[in-house]
């Protein structure tokens, strides 16, 4: 199987048909961020962000260079149209938080936990208000690390940082929104579930 570099590779010499391979590879983690990052009910705000990034990427194709990582230029183009689209929409833009639905938990819910679902989507409502509180340069870290599972070099790449400015931009975000968390006492929610929930997302070595 090729990587996200000899992809786009081949994509930029002319086979345009397999970018639709990275599309596939990476909506859905795009969207993740997205959504956290503008907070729409429906998400048809963050979806439109989404593929206008899909756009952007493959326009500017001839741009991205194989020494980086492919993930890092994507999310760097996402950040940036999000932005873009935050403020064009920003009189229709829900709060974040306030108007969003996304499970940050990804745990099945059966039809008849009703009950569970709400207390879920009041969890990550909660969430996504404190997240958006947060330092604008901690609170994307987060959401590169936990929504998009970009790894450290690569929120780098896209931060413009060192790869310890990464991890301690990282730190110091989980640290905040944990503690908020806890005043807010939803204490079923904590950077460590975040953590776990992402595997190794929460390692600093």
């Amino acid at each position: 199987m090729l990587n996200d570099q000899e992809i786009m590779e081949r994509v930029r010499s002319g086979q345009f048909s397999l970018f639709d391979e990275l599309v596939n590879r990476h909506r859905s983690s795009m969207l993740r961020t997205a959504v956290s990052k503008l907070g729409n009910r429906n998400q048809a705000v963050a979806e439109e962000a989404v593929q206008d990034a899909f756009l952007s990427a493959f326009a500017h194709r001839d741009t991205y260079r194989c020494e980086h990582s492919f993930r890092g230029w994507l999310w760097t183009i996402l950040l940036n149209v999000c932005r873009s689209v935050a403020q064009r929409e920003l009189g229709r833009i829900d709060r974040v938080g306030a108007q969003c639905d996304f499970d940050v938990s990804n745990e099945p819910c059966s039809s008849d936990d009703a009950l569970g679902r709400l207390v879920r989507a009041e969890q990550a409502a909660l969430l996504f208000r404190i997240l958006n509180k947060l330092p604008e340069a901690q609170a994307d870290a987060l959401r590169l690390r936990f929504f998009g599972e970009l790894k450290f070099d690569e929120i780098a790449q896209v931060m413009h940082c060192s790869t310890n400015g990464a991890k301690q931009r990282v730190r110091s975000g989980l640290e905040r929104l944990s503690a908020a968390l806890r005043r807010a006492d939803f204490s079923s929610i904590d950077a460590n579930d975040i953590s776990q929930s992402h595997g190794s997302a929460g390692d600093f070595r």
